[in-house]
């Protein structure tokens, strides 16, 4: 589902808010999620799931066409969780 079809969707759901006020509603909860991650806490959404910031270390990685050796600096990524209830409901067995 991409940003616009989400917000679409809201409109639908509360007909009595504006585009404008969803949309200013969806970014200041992306941006309080993102403020989260980057300060290294972890996002629970109850039922949905876990956000946190993994580590990727830092490490020589092989450049597989030509076999040169690259320096590859830590980085980060997020590491996603599945809640309970969203995996009952996905796999409902």
């Amino acid at each position: 589902m991409l940003k616009s079809d989400l917000l679409l969707t809201l409109r639908k759901k509360y007909p009595s808010l504006n585009l404008d006020d969803i949309e200013l509603i969806t970014n200041i909860f992306f941006k309080k999620i993102i403020n989260s991650l980057q300060n290294g806490n972890k996002v629970e959404l109850r039922g949905f799931g876990t956000l946190s910031k993994k580590i990727n270390k830092e490490k020589y990685v092989r450049n597989p066409k030509t076999n040169e050796k690259i320096y590859k600096p830590k980085n980060y990524k997020i590491h996603f969780k599945i809640g309970k209830i969203l995996h009952q409901r996905i796999n409902p067995n």
